[in-house]
């Protein structure tokens, strides 16, 4: 059986629909959660997009790295290594592929990850746990893009 996410995706007109001035802002609405959404500043212009809203493009990229960490959590702990935070500045980068067509082509994942003293994997055993991490993600394996993981050393 499949399992299935719902989220509700709700907009109302403000502005001028017709003429191309109506604001893009809109919600996000999953388990009770709202989460302010919009399209972003650089594809459509301010005051009709919202720079403080979550926008669909840093919503892949977020879900990519949500997606990954909860994997290598998981993993870690499993092969007995004590994790005490995980923080990644992911970035996604969007190209064109023909007139008025983009696609995120490459999301590049950047964890810092501290490890409790004395429990931290050697490089090798590290970069295991984010190959199979990669390897089972649900996201990654749902999308084209090309998703590279490059850890930044932290202090265990």
């Amino acid at each position: 059986m499949a399992h299935l996410y719902r989220v509700t995706v709700a907009w109302t007109c403000e502005g001028d629909f017709a003429a191309n001035t109506y604001s893009r802002g809109h919600e996000w609405r999953f388990d009770g959660l709202t989460v302010p959404a919009s399209s972003a500043p650089s594809i459509v212009k301010l005051p009709y997009s919202k720079e403080d809203a979550v926008d669909p493009e840093e919503a892949f990229v977020a879900s990519l790295s949500s997606c990954h960490m909860l994997w290598f959590l998981d993993l870690a702990r499993q092969r007995g290594f004590v994790v005490r935070s995980y923080e990644d500045d992911a970035v996604g980068s969007m190209v064109r592929i023909e007139a008025s067509r983009y696609w995120i082509d490459k999301v590049t994942l950047r964890p810092r990850i501290r490890y409790a003293d004395g429990r931290a994997p050697d490089a090798a055993a590290e970069k295991a746990l984010h190959d199979d991490a990669h390897h089972l993600c649900f996201i990654a394996n749902s999308v084209r893009s090309e998703v590279t993981v490059e850890p930044v050393t932290a202090d265990t």
